[in-house]
């Protein structure tokens, strides 16, 4: 089995287009992906189930193993600690748009994630 973390947050869209491209990967029925939502400080954040239940649908009618966890924390860190923990082939996160002001004052999670791992990494973007 090929195990990919899949980095899953509120956003339905990014997470239908994270799914597509790793149902589209050659060998998609060796795949494992374990759909991972990191929930913030507060807790308790249920906004992310409608993300997790469309990509799961989807890689599921591709014959792709779905696997799902909710973990607590900063998202990179999480997303990094999961993937070591299942020692995992590959990650995937969504990437958003942002301006290069945005990404020093608010950082990237897709980039945090890519700089902090020697795993490789696919990186899915909605066309905006």
């Amino acid at each position: 089995m090929y195990d990919i973390i899949v980095g899953v947050d509120t956003d339905v869209e990014r997470a239908r287009t994270q799914a597509e491209a790793i149902a589209a990967l050659p060998g998609s029925e060796e795949i494992n992906a374990i759909l991972v939502h990191v929930f913030g400080d507060e807790g308790g954040d249920m906004e992310s189930v409608d993300a997790v239940e469309e990509a799961r649908s989807l890689l599921e009618e591709a014959n792709v193993e779905v696997t799902t966890e909710g973990v607590g924390g900063d998202t990179a860190m999480a997303l990094l600690d999961t993937a070591a923990r299942y020692e995992a082939d590959c990650l995937c996160v969504a990437g958003r748009k942002r301006s290069p002001t945005g990404k020093a004052l608010f950082g990237s999670v897709t980039q945090d994630v890519i700089m902090g791992t020697d795993r490789p990494t696919l990186v899915c973007s909605t066309e905006e």
